[in-house]
């Protein structure tokens, strides 16, 4: 995104943001939504309203004017900012699903991710793309209880470090493409087939679950699918939940299991496409701070070692290993060598690398020098008590460790580097990075780690890694790999007719907000039935305006005739209209 055109709202925490993820960032465009867009957010909001008043966690209505929404109409970008501000969030619109590392991180940032789009009539009652329904009536009014949005803040930070599988981005892209197919109008039957079966595929075929994997479950069954309290009588919390007025209302029937929420949660596996077969209760938003504590415990970028080096491997992307002396060295993590311990002895990336310290790249050691990755020894000298990283001048001068003289450190792991040492880096007191030049890397069965045919060789320094994070860690000077997906979502292409059945909805609005022009209204049931056979929720709108108004006997009977028949021969319009008649007839206020 061209930084000079970032609106940030006035919004503290969207205009803290980083650049790399501006990028993600689209215009709400706000003039493009529809009446029937309009239309379709009223009808969700008034039926959420009428169920979740009873069963989510918070208050309605106190919590959707909270976030700067409300039942008429779909909020703007500028009302939720002004809103979430007062609580030390913000929020910004996107293009569909973001990877999950990005999403995460926009939570570290306390910033609300918000799709763009909304829902098409047709799927009205449920839609597996992200849409504004479920991200801002579906995660912003719970943002204010404190507990909630300290748990969405934690979930993110650790998020922006969690290693991803190379399988990973694959099923991102694959349930990204399903969720613009599934909102694609009069989309191939086979096509979308084909897009199901490819989701069913890569997600029978990620192999070990990665640590982004896991979180994304842990975040599934709580921030999109949780419920509060106890296994009897839950709450509602998740927005995948809320926003959904079939599975808000199915989710409580006794086929849909409820477990309470432990770490074990992240054995379970979930499928965007589908209804959930279980859902997970956690007795309060503490307990979702204290499970994510458990698991963030086993990170790599808690445990280092091994196992967090073998993980990096594994995912295929730019990960970054923190030193014990504090040296960050950033780039594909290709081979590691282990010694009759088990114990890392060398390290390589291969591919554009950088080194940091305190997640600022050093000086003359970004990707642009290091083209080709860099191998480094880990562990303590042969016949030494003292790290190398913590050798003093003295120390080095001692073994014979001098500038532009010949040296020859030998590990007890089996590593040997000889060559002429041209340059000790410090940083906080302790050596992160020493050069040579003419050098050889080898080991005690003669094999060659490095030789001087290849240039110079810089050994970043330290006994152990006890640090393995996802990324770069200079994510401002270095190579961005947040990736963006180049499938877009579509965007909708309206005929004269569509043109003319938004119209419509326009003047109903009109008449409701402005109480005038009620005369008008047979006129447009006229057209309704003469032009628009399919239509249900206009006729909708029209009855709740007129019913019990003796002046309009006559067309309420009309009008809810046409319901009926709908219902009859059009089965799939039955729960549709059955619910906006109980609302209506129930004569609800919607305060």
């Amino acid at each position: 995104m061209d930084v000079k055109r970032f609106n940030d709202f006035n919004n503290k925490q969207v205009a803290n943001l980083p650049h790399h993820l501006r990028k993600y960032i689209v215009d709400q465009e706000y003039e493009k939504y529809t009446p029937v867009d309009h239309a379709v957010w009223r009808y969700v909001m008034r039926q959420n309203y009428s169920y979740l008043k009873d069963v989510a966690y918070y208050p309605y209505i106190p919590g959707l004017k909270m976030a700067g929404l409300t039942i008429e109409k779909i909020p703007s970008l500028q009302e939720i900012n002004d809103a979430l501000a007062a609580i030390g969030w913000g929020a910004v619109t996107v293009d569909g699903f973001i990877p999950p590392a990005a999403f995460m991180e926009y939570q570290a940032y306390r910033v609300l991710v918000i799709a763009a789009d909304i829902r098409q009539l047709e799927h009205i009652e449920y839609t597996s793309a992200p849409d504004i329904i479920h991200e801002s009536a579906g995660h912003a009014p719970i943002i204010s209880d404190v507990k909630y949005n300290q748990y969405l803040s934690y979930l993110g930070s650790i998020g922006t470090k969690a290693l991803f599988s190379s399988m990973d981005y694959a099923l991102y892209e694959s349930i990204r493409q399903l969720s613009i197919l599934k909102e694609t109008p009069h989309v191939e039957r086979k096509k979308l087939a084909d897009a199901e079966a490819l989701v069913l595929h890569n997600q029978q075929h990620l192999g070990e679950p990665s640590e982004m994997a896991l979180l994304s479950r842990l975040q599934w069954w709580t921030v999109e699918y949780g419920l509060i309290g106890n296994l009897d009588q839950p709450k509602i919390y998740g927005a995948g939940l809320l926003s959904s007025i079939g599975e808000s209302s199915s989710c409580m029937k006794p086929s849909v299991k409820k477990i309470t929420y432990t770490i074990d949660a992240v054995k379970y596996s979930y499928d965007i496409t589908k209804p959930q077969p279980q859902l997970f209760v956690t007795p309060t938003f503490q307990n979702l701070i204290d499970v994510l504590e458990q698991f963030e415990s086993k990170m790599a970028f808690r445990v280092g070692g091994l196992e967090s080096i073998l993980k990096a491997i594994e995912c295929k992307n730019i990960c970054t290993a923190s030193f014990s002396s504090g040296l960050q060295v950033s780039g594909v993590f290709s081979q590691v060598h282990t010694d009759k311990f088990n114990k890392v002895k060398y390290i390589q990336t291969s591919g554009e690398t950088s080194l940091s310290f305190n997640d600022i790249q050093i000086h003359g050691q970004g990707m642009e020098y290091h083209k080709g990755g860099i191998g480094s020894p880990l562990g303590l000298l042969k016949d030494s008590r003292k790290y190398l990283e913590d050798f003093s001048e003295h120390d080095l001068r001692e073994q014979n460790i001098l500038l532009d003289h010949p040296v020859e450190l030998t590990f007890e792991n089996g590593i040997t580097v000889k060559g002429e040492l041209k340059s000790v880096l410090r940083e906080n007191g302790k050596i992160i990075l020493m050069s040579f030049q003419n050098c050889t890397v080898t080991d005690h069965d003669g094999k060659i780690f490095f030789n001087p045919g290849w240039g110079n060789y810089d050994m970043g320094v330290g006994y152990e890694i006890i640090s393995v994070f996802n990324g770069v860690a200079d994510k401002n000077n270095m190579l961005d790999q947040l990736y963006v997906s180049s499938e877009r979502t579509q965007q909708q292409h309206y005929s004269a007719k569509d043109r003319a059945y938004h119209t419509l909805f326009q003047e109903i609005r009109d008449i409701r907000e402005k109480n005038l022009g009620m005369e008008r209204l047979d006129e447009i049931w006229k057209s309704i039935q003469l032009h628009f056979e399919e239509d249900w929720l206009a006729t909708m709108e029209i009855l709740e305006l007129i019913d019990g108004d003796e002046n309009y006997l006559s067309l309420a009977l009309s009008l809810r005739k046409s319901l009926e028949d709908k219902k009859y021969h059009q089965p799939k319009y039955n729960k549709l209209v059955d619910d906006g008649l109980k609302i209506i007839d129930a004569k609800l206020k919607f305060q």
